[in-house]
C-alpha cells in the first residue's frame, strides 16, 4: 500500500479520515505519513513544530470494531500494532498479522488511530474499512 500523507493540526481536534481494505488471512499494512499546517513533518520523537513538548515521545494506539464504542464498553475486534517508522519524519504504519485477519468477518467496520505523550492524547485519523473474504488459502 502507498504511503497516505496527511496534514494534522492539533488544534482543529479534527482527525483526518482515511478509508482502508483488508483481505481475510493476509498481512494487512497502512502506511501514513503526517505533516503539520507549516506542511513540514510532524515529530514523534520530540518537541515538535506545533508547540507540543514532550520528554517521552509518543506512543500510538488503534482498534476497529463494527460500530463505534458507547461509554467505557468496548466492541473491538481486532487491535492493530502501531509503529513510528520514522518519529522525526511523522511516518508511522498501522499492521495486522494474517493470523488476525484470518478471523475478521467479512463487512465494514471503523477504526480510529491515537497518539499520545504523556497526557496528551489526539485522534490523529479515523475511518471505514471493508474487510474482503479470500477464495485462496496461503500454502
Amino acid at each position: 500500500m502507498a504511503t497516505k500523507k496527511f496534514t494534522f493540526d492539533p488544534d482543529s481536534e479534527s482527525s483526518y479520515s482515511s478509508n482502508l481494505v483488508i483481505n481475510t488471512g493476509a498481512d494487512f499494512n497502512a502506511n501514513f505519513e503526517v505533516v503539520s499546517v507549516a506542511n513540514t513533518a510532524f515529530d514523534f520523537s520530540g518537541d515538535n513544530a506545533v508547540g507540543i513538548a514532550t520528554t517521552t515521545g509518543w506512543t500510538g494506539s488503534s482498534q476497529m470494531a463494527k460500530s463505534v464504542s458507547v461509554g467505557s464498553t468496548s466492541y473491538a475486534v481486532a487491535t492493530f500494532s502501531v509503529g513510528f517508522t520514522s518519529a522525526a519524519g511523522g511516518k508511522f504504519k498501522i499492521s495486522l498479522g494474517s493470523t488476525d485477519t484470518r478471523s475478521l468477518t467479512e463487512g465494514r467496520y471503523v477504526y480510529d488511530v491515537l497518539v499520545s505523550s504523556g497526557a496528551t492524547v489526539y485522534r490523529i485519523l479515523d475511518g471505514n474499512i471493508l474487510v474482503k473474504p479470500g477464495i485462496s488459502s496461503a500454502p
